[in-house]
């Protein structure tokens, strides 16, 4: 496909200074794009990202029966009157993992789905046995055959205690769209709580459904018979808030991340600020700046919410490759995370994976090469060390970029940065 025939050059030496607007959360739009099929009344987006992955969940839930209809380019209609088809066809969901949304919503409306078992990066297994588990204790009986997902509820789902025996975000998002029309009430133990998943009951309760505990450990969802429309906007997208603060960062910049909220990244911050980058929060953002030549060396671990976010750890790993000493990055989230280390290697870096920490040494300059994307943060993080590196960087495979950053060399561009897409 056209798509994959592109590529970005990137000439190194350009400090970032000036604004740049964070966009949508994608994390949050996929499952409030997706809670549209648990009513049959009209929902009314705002703030959505223009991104590949919303691209692919259109088609998916056009597949589905919801008419789609934009007002503008980050403003969309969704109307999901009838359920055309209650089967997600492996050729929409091999494209994205966050496409295994759609079982919870079926299930909870139709009382049936099938589902193909999703795609997307190349991170790590991220199975999908802790939403099947989850929605079988609520009574629903679940096949796997070939490569789909068959599920039904013939009576409905009913409510019960789930603890999960690890954190899962799209698991929680899940289930909590199985639960709000459950028969009674469910109890979800060890769930999520990033600020996306808050938001996401924020949704859901506009919408109609009974949630308490939000933002906790806990969330207890009290059924209800029906979810009617509403009008929601998606928060700003705080994995990309980061990753312009460690652009800015890495090439000693100073910028405004417009719409930014400090308190949504509060340990990826405040490890900023240990290493030597000023993150101040501001009215109408987090302003980021490092006017110092030193990055000094901070250990981070990836840990789920609160902690520092596994999906900027490959960024942060970039950021370490020139501090004065060295650290070790520990990915605790998911397996496979590291693919991005070999290509920083070809740029100079000097890092060593053992197992699932990286030992970065500090290097004294980056140098421009060749270098091919692996995954969706794998490949900013190769763009964000072609910012500082001396000449040029070509980055190949950047469809993973368009799944998760929308415009991406305009937004680098207009703060100096010299970064440009072409067709290969």
């Amino acid at each position: 496909m056209f798509w994959m025939l592109q590529s970005i050059r990137i000439a190194g030496g350009c400090r970032l200074k000036g604004e740049i607007e964070i966009s949508g959360a994608k994390n949050l739009a996929l499952p409030a794009l997706v809670a549209s099929i648990l009513t049959s009344d009209r929902m009314v987006y705002k703030n959505v990202p223009n991104l590949a992955d919303v691209r692919s969940l259109f088609d998916l839930l056009d597949c589905i029966g919801t008419e789609i209809n934009y007002e503008d380019t980050h403003s969309v209609t969704l109307s999901t009157g009838t359920i055309k088809s209650a089967t997600a066809p492996y050729d929409f969901v091999r494209k994205m993992r966050a496409s295994i949304l759609v079982l919870g919503a079926l299930i909870a409306r139709c009382k049936k789905a099938t589902v193909s078992l999703p795609g997307g990066c190349a991170i790590g297994s991220r199975g999908v046995d802790l939403h099947i588990k989850a929605l079988e204790l609520m009574g629903a009986e679940i096949s796997i055959e070939n490569g789909y997902i068959e599920a039904k509820a013939p009576k409905g789902l009913t409510g019960c205690d789930i603890t999960f025996p690890v954190v899962t975000v799209t698991g929680t998002e899940n289930i909590l769209m199985a639960a709000v029309l459950a028969h009674g009430t469910t109890r979800l133990i060890n769930v999520a709580m990033e600020p996306e998943v808050e938001a996401f009951c924020e949704l859901l309760n506009k919408m109609g459904a009974r949630i308490s505990g939000a933002g906790t450990s806990v969330i207890t969802i009290e059924g209800v018979n029906e979810l009617h429309g509403s009008e929601f906007e998606i928060i700003p997208d705080r994995i990309e808030a980061g990753t312009y603060a460690i652009a800015t960062a890495i090439t000693n910049g100073e910028v405004l991340l417009k719409n930014c909220k400090y308190d949504h990244l509060t340990s990826f911050f405040e490890t900023l600020n240990l290493v030597g980058i000023s993150c101040e929060q501001k009215e109408n953002g987090v302003f980021v700046s490092h006017n110092t030549e030193e990055i000094r060396p901070i250990s981070i671990q990836t840990a789920p919410y609160p902690g520092f976010p596994t999906d900027l750890q490959a960024q942060y790993t970039v950021l370490m490759s020139l501090c004065n000493g060295s650290a070790s990055v520990t990915e605790n989230i998911f397996e496979n995370r590291f693919m991005h280390v070999p290509e920083l290697a070809r740029m100079g870096a000097n890092i060593s994976v053992h197992g699932k920490t990286a030992v970065v040494n500090g290097v004294k300059k980056l140098t421009g090469a060749q270098v091919m994307a692996t995954d969706l943060r794998a490949s900013v993080s190769l763009v964000i060390a072609g910012l500082v590196a001396e000449g040029e960087t070509i980055v190949n495979r950047i469809y993973h970029l368009d799944r998760g950053y929308e415009n991406l060399e305009e937004k680098l561009s207009n703060c100096g940065a010299n970064v440009e897409r072409f067709n290969v």
